[in-house]
Formats: C-alpha cells, sequence, structure tokens
C-alpha cells in the first residue's frame, strides 16, 4: 500500500507544481470545454469504455502547461501523483497510455477544437477581468 492511500500524507507545504494546477483548477471553464469536445467524443459500444472526457482533457493541458510528450505524459501519470489527481485518475486502475493521448490530441486537432477552447478560455478570462 502507498503511503497516500493510507491517508498518511501530513505535508501541509504545496509545491510550485500544486499551486500552479490549484490556479488552473479555479481559472479554466472546464464545463465549457467539456461542451465544446462531447460532441465529437468517443463512445463505445463494445470493449473497454474509453477514459472519461475530462481526464482526458486535463491530461492533454497538463502536457502543454509541462512540456511533456505523449511517452512522458504516459509515464508521468505512473509517476507523479499529483498529475493522477488533478486528471481525476486517483482511483482509476487503467491509466491513458501514450496512444489514447495521441487519439483525444487528434480528436481536437481534427475538429480545430483547440483554437475553439482558447478563445473560450479567454472570454471567460475576460469576462472575470484577468485579461
Amino acid at each position: 500500500m502507498m503511503q497516500k492511500t493510507l491517508g498518511l500524507d501530513f505535508s501541509n507545504r504545496k509545491t510550485r507544481k500544486r499551486v500552479l494546477l490549484d490556479e488552473m483548477e479555479r481559472a479554466a471553464p472546464w464545463t465549457e470545454l467539456l461542451a465544446l469536445i462531447s460532441p465529437h467524443a468517443p463512445v463505445a459500444k463494445t470493449g473497454r469504455p474509453p477514459i472519461p472526457i475530462e481526464s482526458m482533457l486535463r491530461i492533454h493541458f497538463l502536457q502543454q502547461w509541462f512540456g511533456l510528450s505523449d511517452v512522458a505524459m504516459e509515464e508521468a501519470l505512473f509517476d507523479v501523483p499529483l498529475y493522477r489527481e488533478f486528471a481525476g485518475l486517483g482511483g482509476m486502475r487503467r491509466i491513458p497510455d501514450r496512444v489514447s493521448i495521441l487519439r483525444f490530441r487528434h480528436l481536437l486537432e481534427a475538429h480545430d477544437l483547440a483554437r475553439q477552447m482558447l478563445a473560450t478560455v479567454n472570454a471567460n478570462l475576460a469576462a472575470k477581468g484577468s485579461c
């Protein structure tokens, strides 16, 4: 068993990564971004269910913020509990592999969603007076 799963994490120090992810959690318009992606997301009719869209979106952002390749992101999800927590993968036994990460990025590219997501984030920040 891991210390984190036992509830023995007595540290209350926040790392720079934790502070950044906490700020991004508050700043990103998650509901609006998911609404942009949902109509294009694959739906499994048989076999394993796909990784939740919100987790894949959060993984995509982690890649962008920390400059990680698909392979590096896959490894980081195994190695860094903070990343799994941010992506909502804490209790999941199945971690997205590099191919799943690549396919999600291709989904965003195929439907020109990156530009739409940026516009949504900018509009949200402007509405809050952050731009």
